[in-house]
């Protein structure tokens, strides 16, 4: 089933590169697909839908005789004159396509650099969606991100315990952990407006209710596959602002959990004792900050915005389950101050100012209370999660690192963005790993990734 995905991902990226479809293209077994577009159809901005059923549960069987699941590759159309949303608007292709195929009432969202760990998964989920006492508010039940081939130090922090092991149990006791974009079963129906108020689809397709008798394949529901699938489908519709995944954030995962949970619904954290996700993790200092800038930016237009969670959010969530929330939202913020920081005691040391007690004044044991404090509660809770000492201490670092790298300078594009010097971008976080690069990493070498102003090494012109 792999193989038959990524011959069929290799003949979409092919045509697009060469900018032609051959006629092996348009023969027989991939006509669906190909034989109706024209060569100056394709490019990576500009194509059009592109559907094909690569297998279909009814006829392909695994060695013990049991039917495989469905297997359909999709690739939205896209062109340069209507905003395509970046991950979210994907989604919510998905969320049609599978409506019209299937309108199967669960969906799992994955990233592509996922696998699974636990067959027993699935059984899990349904424990939660069938249990009376949690009620038909459960939108979706959000299962840990767990990364593989770490090395001892995990020396960029990259397990994020906080925001995906330690945090999400207390939210258990509010409304839920938010969406942590992969990992996530969710319940068709919460895409569909809050628990007491259902949004009606447009068309009698995608309705909640809706049985699809026709097989996959069928022309007929081919056709209106790619017409949902189309870049025009959303115009003048509830898509992305009250129905399905929500635009108007990089972070479509924070943002939409944020906003189902604004509706009323409700989600769940299961962590099982064995992973049921396993993923790759970036493993060089470049990826690791350009990946949590983008989360940046994207914390920044949802904190700044009408839905803040200051004000929108208190209204509707309440204020612990608001301030949980502005937690994350706020969390760029911190790179003003600690900067302020960085420099400040050194500019009152020079002018024989000090800006901390003497240890003789009594003020200086409130400092030792709280540095001490702060930190010991830190310690401990990432100790009790698994962590180690030497995990802790890089994940120190890497906050700092963060917050005066992908933060700050997250911060700044947010502000360029909204003053027009810049334009909103989506910069996917590489994981292909080479064996060079995975060498220094499990020996723990930081490995920048490329060549910066910042970092050069100078020395003085010799005569």
């Amino acid at each position: 089933m792999q193989e038959m995905y990524d011959n069929m991902k290799t003949r979409v990226e092919n045509v697009v590169k060469t900018g032609y479809i051959t006629e092996e293209y348009k023969s027989s077994e991939h006509e669906e697909a190909f034989g109706k577009y024209k060569a100056e159809d394709f490019t990576i901005h500009h194509h059009p839908p592109i559907i094909q059923v690569v297998s279909e549960s009814r006829e392909e069987k695994d060695v013990g005789g049991c039917c495989m699941p469905n297997l359909i590759y999709v690739s939205r159309q896209k062109i340069p004159t209507s905003p395509h949303h970046f991950k979210a608007g994907a989604l919510n292709v998905l969320l049609r396509v599978s409506a019209v195929m299937t309108n199967a009432p669960t969906i799992l969202t994955l990233d592509c650099d996922m696998v699974s760990n636990d067959p027993s998964t699935p059984l899990k989920m349904l424990c939660y969606f069938m249990d009376n006492s949690i009620g038909p508010n459960l939108a979706y039940v959000q299962f840990p991100v767990c990364f593989n081939g770490f090395n001892k130090a995990d020396i960029y922090s990259s397990e994020f315990k906080r925001a995906y092991h330690i945090n999400p149990i207390g939210l258990n006791g509010l409304s839920g952990p938010d969406y942590f974009g992969t990992g996530t079963f969710f319940r068709r129906r919460a895409f569909h407006g809050s628990p007491s108020s259902p949004i009606v689809p447009e068309i009698p397709d995608l309705a909640l209710d809706y049985v699809v008798e026709k097989p996959v394949n069928d022309r007929a529901i081919l056709e209106l596959a790619h017409h949902v699938a189309s870049s025009e489908y959303e115009y003048q519709t509830k898509w992305g602002s009250e129905v399905g995944f929500r635009y108007g954030s990089l972070v479509e995962d924070y943002y939409t959990g944020y906003r189902l949970h604004c509706e009323g619904w409700k989600s769940v954290y299961c962590n099982p004792e064995r992973p049921a996700f396993l993923s790759e993790m970036p493993i060089a200092l470049n990826e690791v900050v350009t990946q949590t800038k983008r989360w940046s930016v994207g914390l920044l237009e949802v904190s700044l915005s009408k839905y803040s969670p200051l004000t929108f959010g208190t209204q509707f969530l309440g204020p612990l389950m608001a301030h949980a929330y502005s937690y994350y939202a706020f969390g760029p913020l911190w790179s003003f101050p600690v900067m302020v920081y960085a420099f400040l005691p050194q500019t009152t040391l020079l002018n024989n100012f000090s800006i901390f007690p003497k240890v003789s004044d009594p003020w200086f044991f409130l400092y030792v209370f709280l540095f001490l404090g702060a930190y010991g509660q830190d310690y401990v809770e990432f100790v009790l999660a698994k962590g180690t000492t030497l995990r802790w201490w890089s994940d120190q670092r890497m906050w700092l690192i963060r917050i005066l790298t992908s933060d700050l300078f997250g911060t700044l594009e947010y502000i360029s963005n909204h003053l027009g010097i810049a334009t909103r971008s989506f910069n996917v976080t590489s994981k292909v790993n080479n064996d060079e690069l995975k060498k220094r990493y499990d020996e723990g070498k930081f490995e920048f990734g490329v060549p910066s102003p910042c970092l050069c090494h100078y020395r003085p012109l010799q005569s």
